[in-house]
């Protein structure tokens, strides 16, 4: 069974792995209303082979469904929409367990709220305001993952509920490697030490790995620099002369490596703030209760529960475990063994720490030491420095208490006031519904009317969330009358496969789900993440630029000027892109990312520069 799995998922496995495989096919996903939109998400869930689905839809099929929706077929009409596009997707795959239940979602929230506490993860769609906010507290009181999904006309949103996701393998794109280059343990120091940078054998010296050459040079540097790393970019430019003026030829790669990887050495020494933020969390206080994340995080923390000693002070020479893997270099291959095996070793003892730590700590909270397994461990050891916490704020907040000043900025941004707009009138739309029990343009005839009432009711929105003044482009209502609460496929194919994408992330608890509201402009062409009541990303290492620093790192690129005005980031980044030809696109990336993580800031702060 495992092989064929294996075979049967080969694709995904190589992005997720058997452990992200594993959790998916663990999962039981619960899947609200099956329009084309809830179809379209669910199915590229069976595709990857989730555990099983359940799909709640008390509607039948009707003639009109047969043009936007695949799952259901001229045979359905007239049958249980959720029985005929259960049966569709069974056959799909046939190892995932499938059932249905014929029942309205918004009576179910009502009447059976316990219902929902067997699943892993709920999709809502196509649910208006009143049945989001109920399903919301429902699902958080049971720790039950939801995402809210909605399709109309040419807008979508999807929004990612729950109290808080943590994440060990977050596959952040750009990230330094672990090499210590500028805190090296003595096992390394030993291992360099025996190497001669000045061996007059040409062939062998041009075979040292850079991690030697670096680590060389940077003792070197210290030592007649008080102990000081290069912190200047005059400093930084003089290391990097230093390490040239050890080339002995221009053909030497292993040196120019170690130039072009000057920057790991300028990196700061110790775990990031970021880390030490979640290390002093409250939830890194262990109890009973606790979840294996954050008892990994004590562990990480503490020496036991009675003492203050972290492990980063100990055995980490205040450092997160190593991660244990080296990146390709030129070297001869004695060396590079060599260096493989002493940072896997490094990781080894640090896993070895760690897992005595993890088990000492659910001994004294009276869970079973072995409780969390060692790929558990290792793979928290692995991932020290990339974890992530993410906190999402309920939905009534996002209703009831948005961020008055961030509608107010959208709605005046060119670039962001479609988003908005779209966002104000799906919620415009749902209090419509409740006034005149119909969605405004459903019906034929009337349509000047509900166009005034739509913007009426769009105006009194505005002014509940405290933006009195505001206004709505006259268009972007008639559009949303003109729609009539219609699903079309090609945006629900779209909405349904980013809700899928997010699904996913939370069930593998690999990535980082969007924090925010995601609204899809099918008019404009454009997708915007909009934070209206913020939720809250506790931790994310990697580094972003924000304000000045990202407009230097702009201005870095297109190069310098004496007299530049602030431009737009984004516009500045999509020309950049634009201005590559499509037979450099690979290599014109290649090069912006490794420039990005070879420039740090002129404020000296030692952080490296990457894209978001």
């Amino acid at each position: 069974s495992l092989t064929m799995s294996k075979t049967k998922y080969d694709r995904q496995l190589r992005i997720w792995g058997e452990v992200g495989q594993g959790a998916l096919e663990e999962a039981s996903i619960c899947l609200l209303n099956c329009g084309p939109t809830g179809s379209e998400a669910l199915k590229n869930l069976v595709l990857g082979g989730v555990g099983s689905i359940t799909i709640v839809d008390g509607s039948k099929v009707q003639l009109g469904d047969l043009g936007n929706n695949f799952m259901v077929d001229e045979r359905s009409v007239g049958q249980s929409k959720a029985k005929s596009t259960c049966a569709f997707l069974q056959e799909l795959n046939d190892s995932v367990k499938a059932k249905f239940i014929e029942e309205s979602p918004d009576t179910l929230i009502v009447t059976n709220p316990s219902f929902f506490s067997q699943f892993t993860l709920v999709i809502a769609t196509q649910l208006v305001e009143d049945s989001m906010v109920n399903l919301d507290r429902i699902c958080r009181e049971a720790d039950v993952k939801v995402v809210f999904v909605r399709s109309y006309g040419l807008a979508g949103l999807v929004r990612v509920s729950i109290k808080e996701h943590t994440i060990i393998d977050s596959k952040p794109d750009h990230f330094l490697d672990d090499l210590r280059l500028n805190n090296p343990w003595p096992e390394l120091n030993s291992f360099v030490e025996t190497i001669d940078l000045n061996v007059s054998d040409h062939v062998a010296h041009k075979h040292i790995p850079y991690v030697v050459i670096l680590v060389k040079m940077a003792d070197e540097w210290t030592k007649s620099h008080n102990g000081n790393l290069p912190s200047t970019r005059e400093e930084k430019k003089e290391f990097k002369d230093f390490v040239k003026s050890k080339m002995i030829s221009m053909d030497e790669d292993n040196y120019k490596e170690a130039i072009e990887a000057a920057f790991k050495v300028f990196a700061p020494r110790g775990i990031s703030s970021e880390i030490q933020q979640i290390c002093n969390d409250t939830c890194a206080e262990p109890s009973s209760n606790s979840s294996d994340f954050w008892v990994m995080v004590a562990a990480l923390k503490y020496s036991s529960i009675s003492t203050l000693q972290e492990f980063v002070s100990n055995e980490g020479d205040g450092e997160a475990p190593l991660e244990g893997s080296i990146p390709d270099m030129t070297s001869s291959t004695e060396h590079y063994i060599n260096l493989q095996k002493i940072y896997l070793a490094k990781a080894e003892a640090d896993f070895l720490v760690m897992e005595k730590r993890v088990k000492n700590i659910l001994k004294k909270i009276g869970r079973d030491p072995s409780s969390i397994s060692k790929t558990t461990i290792k793979s928290f050891c692995k991932n020290a420095r990339k974890l992530k916490v993410c906190r999402y704020r309920k939905v009534e907040d996002e209703f009831s208490n948005p961020s008055v000043t961030e509608i107010q900025k959208c709605l005046a941004d060119e670039d962001y006031s479609g988003a908005m707009g779209f966002y104000v009138l799906l919620r415009a739309v749902d209090r419509f519904t409740a006034n005149y029990n119909k969605f405004p343009g459903q019906f034929d005839g009337g349509m000047d009317e509900d166009i005034s009432r739509l913007k009426t009711t769009a105006l009194s929105l505005l002014g509940d969330l405290g933006c009195n003044g505001s206004v709505l482009p006259d268009d972007l209502i008639n559009e949303m009358c003109r729609f009539g609460a219609s699903e079309l496929h090609v945006v629900a194919a779209f909405v349904g496969g980013i809700a899928s994408q997010e699904v996913i992330k939370l069930v593998t608890k690999q990535f980082v789900p969007m924090l925010g509201t995601y609204i899809f402009n099918g008019i404009d062409h454009k997708s915007q993440l909009l934070t209206l009541a913020p939720s809250l990303l506790l931790f994310s290492f990697g580094i972003s630029l924000e304000g000045e620093e990202k407009l230097r790192f702009c201005l870095l690129l297109i190069g310098p000027s004496k007299s530049v005005r602030k431009p737009n980031v984004e516009e500045t980044l999509r020309r950049l892109l634009v201005f590559l030809k499509p037979e450099a696109f690979q290599g014109g990336i290649k090069a912006i990312n490794e420039r990005t993580l070879s420039v740090l800031d002129d404020s000296g702060s030692g952080r490296a520069c990457s894209t978001q």
